[in-house]
């Protein structure tokens, strides 16, 4: 066994789930604040693959209960269409209160960020 290899990982791991709840929120909220009309969820994961790498971390499946969880908070509204290619698709929009939170968030990111930038650049390896 190596030095205490598979304990970094999983506390690599770990920090990057709890760093992730968060976020993910975050990112979901600016993506649907950004789009002119409501998307579903399939629409939502590519885009925050294209020009979020990594917030998702490949796991498409975490993004509906952090809809549902938004939706439920009042940050996110949504409706359900008919579809051609299969079943129904759930649309979610963002509502004012939602428009409100991602500004908010926005904020504490930012300040969060250069707080943690500003330790980490005093910190050398």
């Amino acid at each position: 066994m190596g030095g205490g290899e598979p304990n970094d990982e999983a506390q690599l791991r770990k920090f990057q789930k709890e760093l992730s709840a968060g976020t993910v929120s975050l990112a979901l909220l600016a993506v649907l604040g950004a789009s002119g009309e409501p998307m579903y969820g399939y629409q939502i994961a590519k885009t925050l693959e294209r020009s979020g790498e990594g917030v998702l971390s490949g796991k498409q499946s975490a993004l509906y209960p952090v809809l549902r969880n938004l939706q439920a908070a009042g940050l996110l509204d949504s409706f359900v269409e008919p579809s051609d290619a299969g079943p129904p698709r759930r649309y979610y929009r963002i509502t004012s209160a939602g428009r409100t939170a991602l500004r908010d968030w926005a904020a504490a990111w930012r300040a969060t960020r250069d707080s943690v930038d500003a330790v980490l650049e005093g910190h050398s390896e």
